[in-house]
């Protein structure tokens, strides 16, 4: 299998995963909270973003 750093590590492509989702990520294309991968958009945005009404659209996106 293919070989990305991300996050000061190794992984298997298939294996850099967003944490909340579990969507494939890019080396490069993601956050990173807590030295766990997550996709931009909506999960780190929903999950440490910006709180309340008309900031960007994410905050309609919430996770329990």
């Amino acid at each position: 299998a293919e070989k990305v750093t991300s996050l000061g590590k190794d992984w298997h492509r298939p294996c850099l995963r967003c944490e909340k989702c579990n969507k494939t990520l890019t080396s490069g294309g993601h956050a990173e909270h807590d030295g766990k991968p997550y996709c931009n958009h909506p999960c780190y945005a929903a999950l440490f973003g910006p709180k309340g009404f008309g900031r960007g659209g994410a905050e309609s996106y919430t996770f329990k």
